[in-house]
């Protein structure tokens, strides 16, 4: 009985284990290699343009500030008036 027990339980993990090494050799493939690379170079792509947005967003709102500081916003009121000499 015991040696039914170890044998069982060799041919088991030695499937597993085979099983394991298959799926590791079936993600080397150049195929998979090349769609796991193109998948992270998309989601660089993709990163980075939300990271320039994002940037684009706080520079325009920091230009807003800036210019309603100086008074330069371009309305009537509080814009500097250019001085005349004749």
């Amino acid at each position: 009985m015991r040696r039914l027990f170890w044998l069982a339980l060799g041919v088991t993990l030695g499937v597993l284990i085979m099983r394991k090494v298959s799926r590791a050799v079936e993600r080397l493939t150049p195929e998979n290699m090349a769609r796991s690379f193109s998948a992270g170079l998309n989601e660089l792509a993709y990163s980075i343009r939300e990271f320039a947005a994002d940037v684009r967003e706080a520079m325009t709102a920091q230009e807003t500030a800036l210019r309603e500081a100086a008074g330069l916003d371009g309305g009537a009121e509080g814009a500097p008036r250019a001085s005349h000499r004749a």
